[in-house]
C-alpha cells in the first residue's frame, strides 16, 4: 500500500535531529504496523499539490499550527483538495489540523475552544463500532495538543469520538473520511517538548495536568495506526 501525506507545517529546526518532520513520525507509526508500507510526501504548505489523486491508495493530512480558518492559499487550496476527494470517494485521514480542515472543507464549522487547550493524553469514548472490533475497550488514550476544536461537523458524519473537553474529536463519513482531533503520530517526548514551548499560552495549571497525564496515561498511537491503515486498505 502506497499512502500520502500532506505535510501542513515543519518542526521546529532545533528538533528534527531527535524527531523527524511531521512526515517522518507518520512514517515511523505506520510502519510498526507494516513495514512494507510505501509513502510520498507533499509539501502543501509550500504549495505542492498531488496532480494525480490515484498516485496513492489514500491521503493522510498532518497536524499544524496553522488555524483551518486562517486566510492563507495553501489552505484554501488544500480545502478544493478535500472537496474533490470527497465528491469521487477517494480515503482521506484527518489528524488534528487536517481532522479540522476536513470539517471545514465540507460545511462544518471549526473555532477556538473556550475550554483552552487540550494537552497531554486525552481520554476519549469512541462509538465507532468497526473500530472497536480490536476488542481493546471504548477508551481511547491519545495525544493531543489543540485549542481549536470542530464544533459543528459536516453534514452526513458520524462523530465517533469525543470527551468533555472536545464534543467531536473524530469522524467519519462513508467509506472514505475518517478523521481524529489527536495524534497518534505523536510520542510522549515529543508532547513534553510541545507543553514546555507553549507553557504561557497554554497556562500553567493546563500543562501541569498534560504532563501528569504522560506518567499515567498509555498514548494509544499504534491502535490507532492499526484503524488507520485498515481504513486506507478497505
Amino acid at each position: 500500500m502506497k499512502i500520502g501525506i500532506l505535510k501542513t507545517d515543519t518542526v521546529r529546526p532545533e528538533w528534527v535531529g531527535t524527531y523527524g518532520e511531521y512526515p517522518d513520525m507518520f512514517e515511523t507509526l505506520l510502519r510498526q504496523v507494516d513495514p512494507d508500507l510505501e509513502f510520498r510526501t507533499w509539501d502543501v504548505e509550500a504549495g505542492e499539490f498531488p496532480d494525480d489523486l490515484t498516485a496513492v491508495d489514500g491521503y493522510i493530512i498532518t497536524g499544524s499550527k496553522s488555524s483551518a480558518y486562517d486566510d492563507k492559499p495553501w489552505i484554501r487550496g488544500l480545502e478544493d483538495f478535500i472537496r474533490h476527494a470527497h465528491l469521487v470517494k477517494y480515503k482521506v485521514v484527518g489528524i488534528c489540523f487536517g481532522h479540522q480542515l476536513v470539517a471545514r472543507a465540507l460545511g462544518g464549522l471549526v473555532d477556538k475552544s473556550s475550554k483552552g487547550w487540550g494537552c497531554g493524553v486525552q481520554v476519549y469514548s469512541v462509538s465507532d463500532t468497526r473500530l472497536l472490533a480490536d476488542g481493546q475497550g471504548i477508551d481511547l488514550q491519545l495525544l493531543a495538543s489543540h485549542q481549536d476544536q470542530v464544533m459543528l461537523a459536516p453534514e452526513g458524519a458520524q462523530v465517533i469520538a469525543r470527551n468533555d473537553h472536545c464534543d467531536i474529536a473524530g469522524f467519519r463519513i462513508g467509506e472514505h473520511i475518517l478523521t481524529f482531533q489527536g495524534h497518534p503520530e505523536f510520542i510522549p517526548e515529543y508532547s513534553r517538548d510541545i507543553m514546555g514551548l507553549r507553557r504561557e499560552m497554554i497556562g500553567d495549571a493546563r500543562v501541569a495536568q498534560g504532563l501528569a497525564s504522560l506518567d499515567t496515561l498509555e498514548h494509544q498511537g499504534v491502535r490507532v495506526a492499526r484503524w488507520m491503515l485498515n481504513f486506507l486498505a478497505s
